[in-house]
């Protein structure tokens, strides 16, 4: 049985957050979505949260609005099918306990969905085909950020949301979906 994985869906990504991504509203009803289809489903939900190290810039910081779950989110209290994970690097698995909860859950099947596309769900989906699980992610339940570098130029949100996309198909990521990004901000 497939078993979603929401990574980072946190106040930090709103747009009133340190790390506002174009598509949030969006991407959070795709996200609301699946969550309530794993639940009417009974299906495992492994919900991921970033927390940045005291020596990185201050967001997601334990404890604050920006690293909470975005309203309405999170691990229903008492269920046995979710459990929570904290990390502190752009991989799920990485430091973290999910990889034997998902084996516990006998999951050889995983959803990805949450933010950004290019950094946390990117990394989380490479981490787990190294694993060999089946990986799948719902575009529309995901994100990108506006990125820039000197030499190479900008790329805006929705071409880095859907570059990140591209190249996890390309490593055998099954996009769940059709994609529907539309940036109102750029």
């Amino acid at each position: 049985m497939q078993t979603l994985i929401v990574i980072d869906a946190q106040n930090e990504f709103s747009s009133q957050g340190q790390r506002p991504v174009p598509n949030h509203p969006q991407a959070l009803a795709a996200i609301r979505r699946r969550v309530e289809e794993a639940r009417r489903e009974g299906r495992s939900i492994a919900w991921v949260r970033h927390h940045n190290r005291p020596d990185e810039p201050p967001a997601f910081l334990p404890g604050s609005w920006g690293a909470e779950f975005s309203p309405g989110l999170g691990p229903l209290p008492g269920s046995e099918e979710e459990a929570e994970f904290v990390k502190d690097v752009f991989g799920a698995f990485t430091g973290t306990s999910i990889g034997s909860w998902l084996d516990a859950q006998g999951s050889e099947d995983v959803l990805l969905v949450g933010f950004f596309a290019h950094m946390c769900v990117s990394t989380t989906a490479r981490e787990a085909l190294m694993r060999g699980l089946r990986v799948a992610v719902d575009p529309n339940g995901t994100g990108g950020y506006p990125i820039q570098q000197g030499a190479l130029g900008d790329q805006p949100a929705i071409e880095v949301h859907r570059t990140a996309l591209l190249h996890l198909s390309h490593l055998g990521v099954r996009i769940a979906g059709e994609f529907q990004h539309r940036d109102r901000a750029e």
